[in-house]
């Protein structure tokens, strides 16, 4: 396989790849971070017979930095970025990528110098859910928009108290009617749970400060759980009331907790630079506990989140540039890497036994998931600049957000 020889960042891509049959009921939309699942999935895609030599471009917009992934719903794909001094929701036809609407308000902050290379955001990936949308900015203003129209329906202010250095890229995530977030700043914040329709909390944690890593909600031992890398820590607290109710420490050397957790079974991968980690969590005699089933120094990842295959982990190490990996999911034990110097970070999705990889200079991989080696399949450019985002697929379209415009691309 070739390798990279360059050192590349961060992306953000959303994709579709070949028709879905009209008999089809798989859902087109994608909601939220990371998919419906929250696990890197693809919302639909059926593998072409021969993949093409190069993707074709249907539209271009200029829609304003961040990296936040384009949700699409329906026929209308909807962005929240920054123009100018404004962090704004934009409404687009997902055919033409005209302008459908647009709604916002005026945000001003300082960067950390340590982070001022991925730019003035908004980090966070909102949420859609009963046709409303949720987000939140770079300085922890909470907004709730209606879907058809644009209309803000409540909104919670920000604060001067951010954290340290990409400020708040933790994604919501929506359950039972309640909309989840981590506000607060370094060292200091809750985890939060607001009703849906009026913004009221619910309930609220304060037991460590925000990560930069995004929860998901599962069910573990038949109780509904929000699961989050705090600042230090892994937790799980009762959903619906916000109790904690066990947790791990696990603390990154720079509090840049940053990785979604995956779960397979009872199992929580995670890692955050340092070696991967898998805990299962159960009850026992009415308490929880929580114990290491496996831990992998091979295979740090730290901002590009993993995927699951079967019973196969795949990611993109910190090591060496950037390595591409296999790993069991059952036992930790390292299947292959690939050649290193593949890139600074990546965003993945998973689609059957295929996985796609935007790399942070605009390259799309495309790869086989195998337990035997890194299988290439191809390599497209979707973009000129920096791409930083989470890819999403969608039915036979490919969008791709970079640092200032989103593109439709198709595989015909």
């Amino acid at each position: 396989m070739s390798v990279k020889c360059g050192f590349p960042v961060l992306a953000l891509v959303m994709l579709a790849v070949a028709g879905v049959p009209s008999a089809q009921t798989v859902s087109l939309d994608y909601t939220q971070w990371r998919g419906a699942n929250r696990d890197g999935s693809a919302a639909s895609f059926s593998a072409p017979s021969s993949w093409p030599e190069m993707l074709t471009q249907r539209w271009r917009t200029e829609i304003g930095t961040g990296y936040a992934t384009p949700l699409i719903v329906g026929n209308r794909i909807y962005v929240f970025s920054r123009q100018n001094e404004r962090e704004v929701m934009t409404a687009v036809d997902a055919a033409t990528g005209k302008q459908i609407w647009q709604a916002g308000y005026p945000i001003q902050f300082e960067m950390n110098k340590a982070a001022s290379r991925h730019g003035p955001g908004p980090k966070s990936t909102p949420v859609f859910a009963g046709g409303k949308l949720f987000s939140i900015g770079m300085t922890g203003i909470v907004t709730a928009f209606d879907a058809s129209s644009g209309k803000q329906l409540w909104q919670h202010p920000g604060s001067d108290l951010v954290p340290m250095y990409t400020t708040h890229s933790f994604s919501p995530v929506v359950d039972g009617g309640l909309v989840y977030f981590h506000l607060g700043g370094h060292n200091k914040g809750s985890l939060t749970a607001l009703d849906v329709n009026t913004g009221a909390a619910k309930w609220s944690w304060d037991g460590d400060g925000p990560g930069y890593g995004s929860p998901i909600v599962v069910n573990l031992d038949g109780t509904r759980q929000i699961i989050a890398l705090t600042q230090g820590k892994l937790v799980g607290l009762d959903a619906a009331a916000g109790i904690l109710l066990w947790e791990r420490p696990f603390v990154s050397a720079n509090f840049t907790n940053s990785v979604t957790p995956i779960l397979y079974g009872q199992t929580l991968i995670v890692s955050n630079g340092g070696p991967a980690v898998a805990v299962t969590v159960a009850k026992r005699n009415n308490q929880w506990v929580v114990e290491d089933a496996w831990e992998n120094p091979d295979v740090p990842f730290r901002l590009s989140n993993a995927i699951v295959i079967g019973d196969t982990l795949y990611g993109l190490s910190t090591r060496n540039m950037g390595q591409y990996f296999a790993v069991d999911v059952k036992t930790g034990k390292t299947l292959w890497t690939s050649e290193p110097r593949q890139g600074g970070n990546a965003a993945l999705v998973k689609a059957g036994d295929i996985f796609f990889s935007l790399e942070d200079d605009g390259e799309l991989v495309v790869a086989r998931g195998n337990r035997t080696a890194f299988e290439l399949l191809r390599r497209y450019k979707v973009a000129d600049t920096e791409t930083w985002a989470q890819p999403t697929i969608s039915g036979n379209r490919i969008l791709v957000k970079d640092v200032t415009s989103l593109t439709l691309w198709t595989m015909n």
